[in-house]
């Protein structure tokens, strides 16, 4: 069975998680396979243990096992996974769609996971009084100025369906900590209407309940193989 290493913890306002990793657990369940989740403390990505580094040089998460291998970063595994899983497809036969899917995920990559929301989704792993709104709000102006924008186009330029390149694809996996983390965050999406409706139709995804707010650590296990 795959072992996906991430950290997962329970707030009164949430339940929190590595936006990379769900990435991977969304891909996961979207294939329908059998996994457990080996929850690391989230100190970890700061302390960097021995046995972390060991498995991811850069301390990281995702990271999985399976077979007796490790495999991290969580383009490289959800492309693995694709590859060595090849039902439902998530990445389409036309090599120009192919290549736009890659470059749409490439930028949420870059621009939001890496970019505009670890301001605003770290400090909610603090307590409300710790937080620093500042950066947060210079996290959301990010959002708002480049990336919602440049995804609001995307979705008005999108073939006919409800996502980003026809059918749901790797260009909509990380769409889906989007809508993670604004569901916790709650920015106002006015100003962007057919984005707001895409999130909302990805939070109706199966998949999306496994990366949830809503669902309890102890309540996201596998789908295909609960506990």
């Amino acid at each position: 069975m795959i072992v996906l290493y991430t950290t997962e913890r329970d707030y009164p306002w949430g339940t929190l998680r590595s936006t990379h990793a769900s990435k991977t657990k969304v891909v996961l369940e979207e294939k329908r396979l059998p996994y457990r989740i080996e929850n690391l403390p989230p100190g970890n990505l700061w302390k960097k243990p021995p046995e972390m580094t060991a498995r991811h040089p850069l301390g990281k998460v995702p990271y999985i096992e399976e077979d007796g291998l490790t495999i991290y970063d969580s383009t490289v595994i959800d492309e693995y996974l694709e590859d060595r899983y090849s039902w439902p497809r998530l990445l389409p036969d036309d090599r120009v769609m192919r290549v736009k899917v890659r470059m749409i995920e490439q930028f949420a990559d870059e621009a939001m996971l890496g970019g505009s929301l670890p301001p605003i989704w770290m400090p909610y792993w603090s307590e409300p009084d710790k937080r620093d709104s500042e950066r947060m709000e210079k996290g959301r102006q990010g959002l708002v100025t480049r990336d919602l924008p440049y995804l609001e186009r995307l979705l008005g330029e999108a073939p006919s369906g409800s996502y980003l390149c026809g059918g749901f694809s790797m260009a909509d996996v990380p769409m889906m900590v989007l809508a993670m983390v604004l569901e916790v965050d709650k920015l106002a999406l006015d100003r962007f209407p057919r984005l707001n409706n895409y999130l909302n139709a990805l939070r109706e995804r199966p998949s999306y309940r496994a990366i949830s707010p809503r669902t309890k650590v102890a309540g996201a296990t596998s789908l295909v193989n609960p506990e």
